[in-house]
């Protein structure tokens, strides 16, 4: 019988604030963020990386958290659905969620905001289908995808003209 690997401090480089977690390291990030970060934007959906309620974003990219190890992200910049906003205020798509009412029960709303939000810092003048496929990872079971997919459209930096929203 081997004995449980040991726990060790992990640095982890969230939301701009260095983080020593103890922890294995090969705890899921999600696990991190949440039990020993009070980061619960990210929720635990299928625990395989198939549904997105756990995107986040590790240096740019949307990650799922629930079977990324702490190890894996050590020293790489995460940022959670808190860390989106600046100076207190919430990032353009949180805006955008609430008025296009893109919110149904909520579950999948961090993994969808974070995603939509790497997509439109590599491309901000993205169209509807490009949404669809950027978002396609990300289950709602609420049946909210055609407003989430205008939330989106509308929170890009050219949403001022036509955008051909559903």
């Amino acid at each position: 019988m081997s004995a449980a690997p040991a726990a060790e401090p992990v640095r982890l480089h969230v939301n701009g604030v260095e983080h020593d977690v103890v922890c294995d390291p090969d705890t899921p990030l999600l696990y991190a963020l949440r039990n020993d970060l009070g980061l619960v934007g990210a929720k635990f959906g299928c625990g395989l990386g198939l549904c997105g309620a756990c995107n986040v974003l590790v240096d740019g990219h949307p990650t799922h958290s629930c079977d990324t190890p702490v190890w894996a992200v050590a020293g790489k910049r995460i940022t959670t659905v808190e860390g989106l906003g600046q100076d207190g205020r919430p990032h353009r798509l949180q805006e955008t969620f609430v008025e296009a009412q893109a919110l149904q029960c909520g579950y999948c709303t961090s993994g969808m905001i974070v995603t939509a939000a790497a997509l439109l810092e590599r491309e901000p003048e993205v169209d509807e289908a490009g949404v669809r496929r950027a978002l396609d990872g990300n289950l709602c079971r609420c049946g909210a995808h055609n407003r989430i997919v205008r939330a989106v459209l509308c929170a890009r930096p050219c949403a001022g003209r036509a955008t051909g929203t559903t």
